[in-house]
Order: C-alpha cells, then structure tokens, then sequence
C-alpha cells in the first residue's frame, strides 16, 4: 500500500515539475515549436473599410459602371429624333456631252447641268404618332434597369468581401487552437516520455503520445495554408492582384435573427436592385413592343432646303430655297414591321415571367438563408456548451491519467474531442456573422 502511494506521489510531481518545465520552455520561445517568428505587425484592418476598398476599386463594379454610362448614351441616341436634322452639300456636275440625260437608274430629273453648287438641308420630325416617344422611354427604362444593376453588383461585391474576410477571421482562430494544441500535446508527450524513461510509463503510451501530437501538426499546418489561402482570397474579394496579411479587427455580434421570414421576403421585393433591375427591364420590353406597334402609322416631316449655285448652266439660278412637308405611309413591306411588333410581344412576355420567376427564386433564398442564420445562432450556445464539456473531460482525464486510473487512449480521446470543440465555436461564431451578411443581401440590405 505504502509502494502504491509513493509511486502515486512520484508521479505527480514528476508531472507537475515536467509541466512547469514545458511551460518555462514554451514562455521562452514565445512561439510553439517549429513555427516561424512574426515578421512584424500587419497592417489593420476593419471589415467596413475592406467593404469601402472594394466599393472604390474592384474591376466587377467598375466595368458595371461603363455599362451605365453606355446605356444613358441610348437614351440620347433615341431622344435624338426629336431634333432637327441639318445637313450641307457641295455638287459640281458636268454633262459629257450638251443635252445629256440618264436614261436609266433612277426615278428622278433626269437632265444633267452642268453647275457647282453648295447648299444646306433641314429635316423635322413633326409626328410619328408615338414611335420616338416609346423608343425615348424604353431605352430610358433600360437606362435605369442598369443603374440598378451596378447597385446588384456592388451588393455581390459586398457580400464576397463579408464572407472572405470571416473566413479569414475564422481561419486565424483555427490556427491559434492548433497551436495551442500542438503546445498542450508536445508537453503531454514530453511529459509521457520522462515518465517512461523512469520506467513509470509504457513505450505504448509513448507511441499515443507521439501520434497525438503528429496529428495536431498536421492541424497546424493546414490551419497556416487555410489562413494564407483566406488571405488570397480576401485579396480578390476586394479587387486587389496581390495577398496582404492583414491584423483583421473582430466585429460585433450580430443580434439574433427574427421569428419569421415573411417581412424579410417582403422587404427583399421590396429593395432588392436585381428585382428592381428586371421590372425595369420588364416595363422597358414593353414599351419597345408599343413602339414597334406604332411602325405601322405613318411619318410626318418637315423638309426644307436652300444654297447658291455660283456656276451653272443654263436654265439654273444663282440661288435656291424650297420647302415642303414629307408624309411616310407603310403600304406593305413583307409582313416586317408584323414581325417585328410580334417579336417585341413575345419579349415583353418573356421578360414578365422572368421577373415572376426572379420573385419566386428571391423569396426562397430568402427563407434559405433566414433559416441558415437561425441554425447558425442556435449553434453559438450549443458550441459553447460543448467546448464546457469537453474542457471537463479533458481535465478529468488528466486527472485520471496522472493518477494511473486510465490509459492512454482515453486521455488521447479527450484531446482530440475538445480540439473539435474549440474549431466548432470558432466555425460557429464566423459562420455566424457570415449568415447574417448573407441574409442582409438576400434582403437588399447589404449595398
């Protein structure tokens, strides 16, 4: 009996003084075994301004914006009919032989002067009994359909931004728990191994010891590669070439996510610029069907004309004026101006159920990631819960091992299970706040 507890009392202080042995060792170094030293402080960053960068610089919303511009010159260009249309003309024509006169080509004089004349022309639209107007307001509707485009597009940029830069908020907190772990495991080994140099442990305890700790290295570095491959791709997310490692500043808790969907459904309708970008485009392809409807009526235009002729022949004036109304009436072309009207019809109806479509499919991802941010929150508390108990697992185990009431393997269990419990609430946690961004984009709220 006196042996059993000598040996307990042995242990125990071998454990206790290998234990501050390791620590002493650990304090010095500053950083766990085999990882490189800090190459010195990174620059800071908050999650709004990596929103702002990305705002100001990414490529996606630029090339959007060029589309803009590009579609308010359409409006212009349709607007333009509403204007006179001025022109000038210098001819010089000379007959090869006097009296000549074009037999064929033409439907028009057919004597040829000789003359040198210069002059100007003017031409107004006076009614195209709506054409032009319709034209003027769908390539506007169009205009303003990819306004809010820009504003989706900047809205996906966003959310790109939000999620790189938790999953590289997440990433470093994986990294510290499998430094940690690898810290906490190398001193168990170490301490196993003393232990079985004096004879108080077996080469099988080694061997745990040593595989447990190889698997927390093998956690630490792909937790370094997943940190870095975060970092790259925070880098695209916010339109830059090049990765930066950046000290990301720890955002707020987002409150819970309300009981029911249907005011986020309705307010995703309701502010949505994808939504709003097709009943643009939806309203603007009916618009361009009425106007190749009024194909059909006829033009009205006022023409005018004027200029001198300083040398000419005989039988033409020194100087020239006319005026005169134009009245275009379609006949018949075919069944073109038919077609064309029924095209745009078909458009029109088209670009409806595409926007009924856009409705139905907004309103599911609404109520997908409302139930994601829901599940996501009701796991925060359940994480914490489970780190709890597998930090009192863990402990007792020790406990229980240093004592020599448990072997190895259950001490080994209890390592790895609250490994697993510190990544889940650090997944939770960013997982978390990630859903939140997903949910206010689904809604229209991130822009």
């Amino acid at each position: 009996m006196r042996s059993a507890i000598e040996t307990v009392v042995m242990t125990c202080g071998l454990t206790f003084v290998l234990a501050a042995a390791a620590a002493a060792s650990l304090a010095a170094q500053g950083t766990p075994p085999g990882q490189p030293q800090p190459a010195g402080a990174a620059r800071t960053l908050t999650l709004h301004e990596a929103e702002q960068r990305a705002l100001n610089q990414h490529p996606v919303i630029k090339a959007e914006q060029y589309s803009a511009q590009a579609a308010e010159q359409t409006v212009r260009e349709a607007r333009s009919a509403f204007f006179p249309t001025t022109w000038g003309a210098v001819t010089a024509a000379g007959a090869a032989t006097d009296g000549s006169r074009l037999a064929a080509g033409a439907l028009n004089n057919p004597s040829v002067y000789d003359r040198l004349a210069t002059g100007v022309g003017v031409s107004q639209l006076v009614t195209d009994f709506g054409r032009t107007k319709d034209l003027v307001q769908s390539s506007s509707l169009n205009a303003q359909s990819t306004e809010k485009t820009v504003d989706a597009r900047r809205a996906d940029v966003l959310l790109r931004v939000d999620r790189a830069y938790y999953d590289a908020l997440r990433a470093k907190a994986v990294l510290q728990v499998a430094r940690e772990t690898v810290a906490t495991r190398q001193t168990v080994a170490d301490q196993v191994q003393a232990l079985a140099n004096a004879n108080l442990k077996s080469g099988l305890d080694v061997s745990f010891a040593q595989v447990n700790l190889s698997d927390a290295q093998l956690l630490l570095v792909q937790a370094q590669n997943d940190l870095q491959s975060a970092y790259v791709s925070l880098a695209e997310a916010l339109g830059d070439r090049t990765a930066t490692t950046y000290e990301l500043v720890e955002e707020p808790q987002p409150p819970a996510p309300p009981d029911d969907s249907a005011a986020l459904i309705a307010q995703a309708l309701r502010d949505r610029p994808d939504v709003a970008a097709q009943r643009l485009a939806d309203q603007a392809a009916t618009e361009f069907a009425r106007a190749e409807g009024n194909l059909q009526m006829p033009t009205i235009s006022l023409l005018g004309a004027a200029g001198v002729s300083p040398y000419h022949g005989t039988g033409i004036l020194d100087h020239y004026s006319a005026g005169g109304v134009n009245v275009t009436i379609p006949v018949a072309n075919g069944g073109l101006f038919n077609a064309r009207h029924a095209q745009a019809l078909f458009h029109a109806q088209a670009e409806d159920e595409l926007t009924r479509d856009l409705e139905n499919r907004v309103s599911r991802d609404v109520t997908v990631a409302w139930l994601a941010a829901r599940t996501s929150y009701q796991r925060l508390d359940l994480t914490n819960q489970l780190l709890a108990h597998a930090s009192d697992a863990l402990d007792l185990a020790q406990s229980r091992y240093n004592l020599g009431l448990s072997s190895i393997v259950e001490l080994t269990q209890a390592q790895l299970n609250k490994t697993a419990a510190e990544i889940a609430q650090s997944t939770a946690r960013y997982e978390y706040q990630a859903n939140v961004s997903a949910l206010r984009y689904q809604t229209g709220e991130l822009r």
